[in-house]
C-alpha cells in the first residue's frame, strides 16, 4: 500500500487528538487482511464520489486516515475553490486540513469571523475536529459573546481541547444543566476530550435521556472514556435496526479503540446505508493503526547533544510545517562554547510530535566573520500570495558588528531567498532566538538590544526594528529603553488586548523590567519592573491561543552578589490573566541545581506547547538543547 508521508502523519495526529486522556482500553492492533483493507478503501473511494455531500466528506476523512490524503486533496480542492455555501466550505476545508493542507484552516477561521452566521457553528465544529484554533481570538470571541448556545458549545470544545480550563468547566456545566439535545452534543465532545471524571455526569444524562438517540450518543461517549457498559452498548448497537445508530456507533468504535468490534465493523462494509459503510471502513483503518499516545504525555528529549567538536547547541526555534511535521533549528558552535566561536544554524525534522527526530541539515551556513546564530522561525501571512516561512538570524562579524538578517522560503523551508538586512545601522545588535512578533495590524517587530561595542562599552539599550511591508523593508523604532548598570538587555515583546505593546527586558536589577508602547513599538514608556524576581537572564513571554492569557518562562532565582545575579536554574512558568499585572499558576519546568536552563523558544501546536531551551553543564562547559512538548492544560494544573 502506497502511503503518503504527510497523510500518514495526519493519521497519527488524528488518532492522538481523538484520544481522550485515559489508558488505552485495548492496546492490541487489529489485523486487516488485504481483502478487507482493499474493501475499506473501495467503500471510501466510492463514497468520496457520492452525490450526497456530507457522506462524501466523511469518506474523505476515512481515506486520509487510511494514508491517501493525496487523493482527498486532488478531489476536494477544486470543489473548495467553487463552493459558495459556508457550511459546505467548512467541511471541505476541514478535510483538506486533515489531509495535509493546513493552510485551509484560514477558511474556517474567516467563516467563523464573518458577519453571516450561516457557517459559524460548522466552522467552530470543524476547527475543533482538526485541532486548529489559529491565534484563538475568533473562537474566544464566539465562546464569550455568542448568544447561540450551540456555537458557544462548539467554540468551547475547540478551546477546551487546546487547554482552556474555563471552556472545559463550561462544557461540564452544560452537561449537567442544558436541555437534552445540547447535553447530547456536550457528551459527544467530552467523550473525546474529557476524562474519567466525566463518566458519572454522562451516565446520569444517559439514564435521564428522553429518547434512544440521546441514550446512544451518551453510551458511545462513555465507551470512548473506557466505560465497560458503554462499550457493551456500542457493540450491541452496531447491529441496530436504526441506520443512524449503526453509523454513530461505527464512528465511536475507532475513538474508543474498541478492537472487539472488528467482526461487526467488517459486516457493516456491506451495510445498505452509505454513511454506516463509510464510518465502519474508517474505524477499521484506525483500529489497524498503532494505538495513540496519551494526550497528557510529557514529550521530553535532548535533540542536539554536544560533542568535543561541537560543545554547544543553543538558541533554538521550532515551526510547524503545513504537513504537520516540526522543524527545529538551533545554533551549532565549533571548538568552544564562546558567543564568538565559529557557528552556523542547523535543523532537524520530526514527524511524530517531537518524539523522534530526523537527520541534521545546515539551514544557514556561516556567512559572518565570526558566526551566524540565534535563529527565529516564523510563518508570515502574505496578502495576495502564499504564506512564507521567515528565517531570522544574527550574523556576527566582530565585537562591534552584529546584525539581524531575514530570508524567506516559499517551499516550506526547503530553500530560502536572498538575505535582507534588518538592523541597518552601526553597532552590535542582539536579537534573541525565537523573538520576532507580528502585531494584529500586520506590523513586524524585531526587538533588539544594542551597544556600540560589546567589549568596550557593554551597555545596552533596547528598541524594536519595524517592518510595515511584510518584512521586505525595516527601520529602527524612534525610541529605545535604557536601564542602569549594563542596561536593558535581550528584550521580548507581546501585543496586549488594548493594542499596546509590552516589552520585557533582562537587567542587573534582580527583576524583569517592562515598558509599554502605545504606537506599535516606536516609542516607549519609562521602564518599571514586572513584579517578578529574576537573575540577569532572558525571559520568554507569549499569549496562549486557547485562553488569551500570557505565559511567562524565566529563572525564578535571584542571588545578589553572585555572577549574573544567580544561576539559571530552576526554570519556571507563570500565567497572567490580566495582561501581565499579576501572575498565578506558578510551576517548575526544570529544577536540577547542577544544570542551567535558558534561551527558551515557545510555539503552540494544536493542544500542546512546544518548547526548546538549552541545558548547560558548567562542569563540562557543554550545552545541549532540549525539546519539550506539554499539553497547554499542564500550565493550569
Amino acid at each position: 500500500m502506497k502511503i503518503r508521508t504527510s497523510s500518514f502523519l495526519f493519521l497519527v495526529i488524528w488518532v492522538v487528538f481523538n484520544f481522550v486522556g485515559r489508558a488505552v482500553i485495548a492496546a492490541e492492533v487489529i489485523e486487516l487482511s488485504n481483502e478487507n483493507r482493499n474493501k475499506c478503501l473501495e467503500v471510501l473511494r466510492d463514497g468520496l464520489r457520492s452525490d450526497d455531500f456530507w457522506p462524501s466528506i466523511h469518506a474523505a476523512e476515512g481515506l486520509t486516515l487510511g494514508g491517501y490524503g493525496d487523493e482527498v486533496i486532488a478531489f476536494l480542492e477544486p470543489q473548495l475553490l467553487t463552493e459558495k455555501d459556508d457550511q459546505r466550505r467548512c467541511g471541505l476545508a476541514r478535510e483538506l486540513v486533515r489531509a495535509g493542507r493546513r493552510e485551509y484552516k484560514q477558511v474556517m477561521l474567516d467563516i467563523l469571523s464573518s458577519d453571516d452566521p450561516h457557517g459559524h457553528v460548522h466552522a467552530a465544529e470543524s476547527l475543533y475536529k482538526v485541532v486548529e484554533i489559529g491565534d484563538g481570538s475568533a473562537l474566544r470571541n464566539a465562546f464569550a459573546h455568542s448568544s447561540k448556545l450551540t456555537l458557544q458549545v462548539m467554540a468551547a470544545a475547540a478551546l477546551g481541547r487546546c487547554g482552556n480550563p474555563e471552556a472545559m468547566a463550561f462544557l461540564r456545566e452544560q452537561l449537567a444543566t442544558a436541555e437534552p439535545n445540547i447535553a447530547r452534543i456536550v457528551g459527544w465532545v467530552l467523550g473525546r476530550i474529557g476524562s474519567s471524571e466525566d463518566i458519572p455526569g454522562i451516565q446520569r444524562r444517559r439514564e435521564n435521556s428522553e429518547n434512544d438517540l440521546q441514550r446512544v450518543f451518551h453510551g458511545n461517549s462513555l465507551a470512548a472514556l473506557g466505560d465497560k457498559l458503554g462499550l457493551e452498548q456500542l457493540e450491541r448497537n452496531l447491529s441496530s435496526d436504526d441506520s443512524g445508530f449503526r453509523t454513530y456507533c461505527a464512528t465511536f468504535a475507532g475513538d474508543a479503540r474498541a478492537t472487539q468490534t472488528k467482526p461487526k465493523l467488517i459486516g457493516l462494509l456491506d451495510d445498505l446505508h452509505l454513511d454506516a459503510r463509510l464510518r465502519a471502513a474508517q474505524s477499521l483503518l484506525v483500529l489497524a493503526a498503532p494505538p495513540p499516545h496519551e494526550r497528557g504525555e510529557d514529550v521530553s528529549n535532548l535533540v542536539f547533544v554536544p560533542t568535543e567538536e561541537n560543545p554547544r547547541y543553543t538558541e533554538g526555534s521550532v515551526l510547524e510545517l503545513l504537513d504537520g511535521s516540526l522543524l527545529f533549528a538551533v545554533t551549532e558552535f565549533f571548538g568552544t562554547g564562546s558567543d564568538f566561536a565559529e557557528a552556523h544554524i542547523v535543523a532537524r525534522h520530526s514527524s511524530d510530535g517531537g518524539r523522534t527526530w530526523g537527520k541534521q541539515r545546515i539551514l544557514q551556513k556561516n556567512t559572518g566573520g565570526l558566526n551566524c546564530m540565534s535563529v527565529t522561525l516564523r510563518r508570515l501571512p502574505t496578502p495576495g500570495a502564499p504564506e512564507r516561512i521567515a528565517l531570522f538570524y544574527l550574523q556576527k562579524n566582530s565585537h562591534s558588528d552584529l546584525d539581524l538578517y531575514v530570508k524567506y522560503s516559499t517551499d516550506e523551508a526547503q530553500t530560502f531567498g536572498s538575505p535582507i538586512l534588518v538592523t541597518d545601522d552601526p553597532g552590535y545588535h542582539v536579537v534573541n532566538n525565537d523573538r520576532i512578533t507580528r502585531l494584529s495590524s500586520g506590523r513586524l517587530l524585531a526587538p533588539a538590544a544594542s551597544t556600540p561595542d560589546v567589549t568596550k562599552v557593554n551597555h545596552f539599550i533596547s528598541r524594536c526594528y519595524i517592518s510595515d511591508d511584510n518584512g521586505l523593508n525595516w527601520r529602527a523604532g524612534k525610541e529605545a529603553v535604557d536601564l542602569p548598570k549594563r542596561g536593558a538587555m535581550e528584550p521580548e515583546v507581546v501585543e496586549l488586548a488594548d493594542g499596546r505593546v509590552l516589552m520585557i527586558m533582562r537587567n542587573q536589577l534582580g527583576t524583569i523590567s517592562k515598558s509599554y508602547s502605545a504606537d506599535g513599538g516606536d516609542t516607549w514608556s519609562q521602564p518599571d519592573d514586572l513584579g517578578i524576581v529574576a537573575p540577569e537572564a532572558p525571559s520568554t513571554l507569549r499569549r496562549i491561543p486557547s485562553t488569551g492569557d500570557l505565559l511567562l518562562i524565566w529563572n525564578n532565582n535571584y542571588k545578589p552578589g553572585e555572577g549574573h545575579g544567580g544561576k539559571r536554574t530552576p526554570l519556571n512558568v507563570a500565567v497572567s490573566s490580566d495582561e501581565g499585572l499579576s501572575w498565578k499558576h506558578r510551576r517548575t519546568l526544570e529544577s536540577n541545581p547542577d544544570l542551567s536552563y535558558s534561551y527558551v523558544s515557545l510555539t503552540f501546536v494544536g493542544e500542546r506547547a512546544a518548547l526548546t531551551y538549552w541545558v548547560g553543564d558548567s562542569s563540562k562547559r557543554q550545552w545541549s538543547t532540549k525539546f519539550r512538548s506539554l499539553p497547554v492544560s499542564w500550565f493550569y494544573e
